[in-house]
């Protein structure tokens, strides 16, 4: 089908999830108009994106330039820094046990996103209107939006991409359940003197966790989670005294750190719909699912609702907005969003709880982890991509049948 006879797409949100979703529905033959403003090429963190991600960004030709500027992430550990009465011993996951060379690349958003903004702007079934929806008009038809700068825009599926807070969703009466964290991330890039190895951390603390995730050379990036108050405090320390404390609190592993300028302070919070699509509006990313900074699951999750809301409106590519497409991916989303949300929470809460109950469990499942290669293996294969894990001990068990 030639494009002309699918219908317009509007996507809401310029952000990363935003720009890859115009991207994709373009790439799949829809014309596309983006409305978000001008993106932010300052932003001093980092993504680190999965290899099933990097497939998606690779068919959308940005890949290879992306991949000059990022650091893979080969092995991922996650070490019990907290000093309570139950810890769990160190668990090393590695690409290398599930056949992989790595589980993906670690990218800093000041090249992430005007790489993806130059491809938006250069392909040519992307309209971009650098302003805001101001008001959204949700019909049985069509979804109408009327910009800030005095432009309207119709079009079949509103792509609602505009963050936690989502105008989108609220216009299309999704009501979502939202509670703040008693935390806050400190964000910042540092050097140090030892090799990284392409090896990620995750120290896990009473507060949150501390996660060191390789850059290219012997950098890497930083996200800590601690109180607040805490997070104000540690943000507002001379160089010298924060690089003190992060080589502290990474127990010197990478030798002597130096931060770089350039530090953020994000409040946390968790947050889900009751729906992720209705009356002509899909969610996708943050507007579909907030959670704590755990395991690099924020963007790779946002590009998994991408994927499954083109493929299903592809199939239905004269209506992709219509009821039945909206429930079909409300359906499909579910389960996942579900899960991978559900399990960031529960380990969040559990570093955060003072509870031998939660601090036993959460003992008790890194043990398994780290004695059971088959369990490790399985959980690596689900973290890529879900379904995947199960799969494979689906294709295990025919081949033994077979023998």
């Amino acid at each position: 089908m030639e494009h002309n006879d699918k219908a317009l797409i509007l996507v809401a949100g310029s952000g990363p999830a935003g720009l890859v979703a115009a991207l994709g529905f373009a790439e799949a033959g829809f014309g596309v108009t983006l409305v978000g403003p001008e993106v932010n090429a300052a932003d001093g963190r980092t993504t680190a994106l999965m290899n099933p991600a990097l497939k998606v960004l690779d068919r959308l030709s940005v890949l290879a330039e992306l991949r000059t500027q990022a650091a893979p992430l080969k092995a991922m550990r996650i070490v019990d820094a907290t000093r309570r009465l139950i810890r769990s011993p160190t668990v090393t996951f590695r690409a290398s046990e599930i056949g992989e060379e790595q589980f993906g690349l670690n990218l800093p958003n000041k090249a992430l996103i005007p790489i993806l903004a130059r491809a938006v702007s250069a392909h040519g079934r992307i309209h971009w209107l650098k302003s805001t929806v101001e008001s959204w008009n949700l019909d049985a038809d069509q979804a109408h939006a009327r910009l800030a700068d005095g432009n309207e825009v119709s079009a079949s599926l509103a792509v609602a991409a505009d963050g936690r807070l989502s105008p989108a969703r609220e216009a299309a009466g999704i009501r979502a359940s939202a509670r703040p964290y008693p935390q806050s991330a400190l964000v910042l890039n540092f050097g140090h003197r030892s090799e990284h190895g392409f090896v990620s951390t995750e120290f896990h603390t009473e507060t949150g966790p501390f996660t060191q995730v390789p850059l290219p050379g012997k950098r890497s990036s930083l996200v800590w989670v601690v109180k607040p108050e805490t997070a104000r405090e540690l943000a507002a320390l001379d160089d010298a005294a924060l690089s003190g404390l992060v080589e502290e609190q990474m127990q010197s592993m990478l030798g002597r750190v130096s931060v770089e300028p350039g530090r953020q302070v994000y409040p946390l919070s968790a947050a889900s719909p009751g729906r992720f699509a209705q009356n002509r509006v899909a969610l996708v990313g943050e507007a579909a699912h907030v959670f704590p900074p755990i395991g690099a699951q924020g963007l790779n999750l946002g590009i998994r609702d991408i994927e499954d809301l083109i493929g299903i409106a592809s199939e239905n590519s004269n209506d992709p907005g219509s009821r039945r497409t909206l429930a079909a991916y409300d359906t499909r989303r579910r389960p996942d969003i579900w899960a991978r949300s559900g399990a960031v929470n529960l380990l969040n809460m559990s570093l955060l709880s003072d509870m031998l109950p939660a601090q036993l469990a959460r003992s008790a499942g890194l043990n398994a982890l780290g004695s059971f290669a088959p369990l490790r293996a399985f959980f690596m294969r689900e973290g890529l991509r879900p379904g995947s894990g199960f799969r494979a001990i689906a294709g295990g068990l025919r081949k033994e049948a077979g023998r």
